[in-house]
């Protein structure tokens, strides 16, 4: 997984992210989007979309972060 939407979009769920990736690999979930991991082809257009810099390369999460790893795997899973 190379990217994950962390805790800024949570209720915010702008949507800007959506409309603009080219593979349509980000997907709606309760409270949140997520990136699934198997389409992603990396490209980054989200995180330069996304209005509330919640999208944060897998590699520098911070251990805070790490939940919406999890969370994100999960539910893909």
């Amino acid at each position: 997984m190379a990217y994950v939407i962390t805790q800024p979009c949570i209720a915010e769920k702008s949507g800007e992210c959506v409309s603009i990736c080219p593979v349509d690999c980000i997907e709606a979930g309760e409270d949140q989007f997520f990136i699934n991991p198997d389409s992603c082809i990396d490209c980054g257009a989200c995180v330069a979309a996304c209005p509330v810099n919640a999208i944060v390369e897998e590699n520098d999460l911070e251990p805070a972060q790490e939940v919406f790893l999890e969370k994100a795997e999960s539910f893909f899973d």
